[in-house]
């Protein structure tokens, strides 16, 4: 006897914050979450662009998500992280958020894909989980900018 099986997507996001806002990475993009360390800057780069780090002997650029969603910049905390993501043909890349809060994982049926966002490709959708909404990054779009800009 054959059962007819719905199978549900769910996908696990890492959630961060940028001041008050809750924003999701899909965690088969991330390849580590570092503290903050020293930045250096690189001369005539884009402005959310916040420099380079040096992660045990490899080089991995750093982007700032409040710069890159024109936030101000803030200082930095002891809960402020830099997320190392690999996505598929790109280099790593770091990108410095506020706080690191928790992984969840979503249901496909929660999440709300967005049609059109303001900033371009960022955002994929929102998702709602418990009594929160986490607006879930397009890691690959917010890159692929780094590498046309």
């Amino acid at each position: 006897m054959e059962e007819n099986v719905i199978i549900n997507e769910s996908k696990q996001y890492i959630v961060v914050k940028l001041d008050n806002e809750q924003y999701g990475i899909d965690i088969s993009f991330i390849d580590n979450i570092v503290r903050m360390q020293q930045i250096t800057r690189v001369p005539m780069a884009q402005s959310y662009f916040a420099g380079v780090i040096n992660l045990r002997g490899e080089i991995i650029p750093v982007m700032s998500l409040r710069r890159k969603f024109e936030l101000e910049d803030k200082e930095y905390t002891n809960s402020t992280r830099i997320i190392i993501v690999k996505p598929e043909s790109n280099a790593k890349i770091g990108i410095l958020v506020d706080e690191v809060r928790e992984v969840v994982t979503l249901e496909e049926e929660n999440i709300e894909k967005t049609v059109y966002d303001e900033q371009g490709l960022n955002l994929l959708g929102v998702g709602k989980y418990k009594e929160t909404l986490i607006s879930l990054l397009n890691i690959q779009g917010i890159i692929s900018e780094l590498d046309n800009g």
